[in-house]
């Protein structure tokens, strides 16, 4: 019985999968030059860095009293 990984390396070699393949590349490539959706990305980046380059704010642990 073939994997599920089998099935969609077969599905990516067809004629029909090299389509879906350029639409879903053709359609990347125009969001990331969407001045929104790169703010959205830098954004993630930014909160995912882990507050690298912030003003050391903002931490999880409470202020000392």
């Amino acid at each position: 019985m073939a994997s599920v990984f089998d099935k969609v390396a077969q599905f990516a070699r067809s004629p029909k999968g090299q389509q879906a393949l350029r639409q879903v590349s053709a359609k990347a490539q125009q969001m990331a030059k969407d001045p929104k959706t790169r703010a959205r990305i830098d954004d993630a980046r930014r909160r995912f860095s882990g507050g690298r380059g912030g003003t050391g704010t903002g931490g999880t642990t409470p202020p000392a009293v």
